[in-house]
């Protein structure tokens, strides 16, 4: 199991390596993420990785672009982690960069 926090440390979650951290999350009983499709296709639930490494499953190009995800940007519902995380979450559906 991997401890997944936000940048400011305000909320964690534990996470194993064959779970999303969004379905993760929604196991915790938690709301820190916004949830939409759930399949990688909205976007909504677009987050910056700022420390930590995962492994991501196909996630719609529209939404996380290649240079995003080189940038550590990732959809939560297509993101399995492979360590602790520290992640910050999109407001609005925007990442600063």
């Amino acid at each position: 199991m991997h401890r997944i926090q936000d940048a400011k440390k305000r909320w964690e979650f534990m996470c194993g390596e064959d779970s999303s951290l969004l379905i993760a999350m929604n196991k915790a009983g938690a709301k820190y993420i916004p949830v939409g499709c759930r399949a990688g296709g909205c976007g909504v639930c677009k987050v910056k990785i700022l420390s930590g490494e995962c492994h991501t499953k196909t996630m719609s190009r529209a939404k996380v672009t290649e240079l995003d995800e080189a940038r550590g940007v990732v959809l939560a519902c297509r993101a399995y982690p492979r360590s602790d995380m520290v992640i910050d979450v999109a407001v609005k559906n925007e990442i600063k960069q």
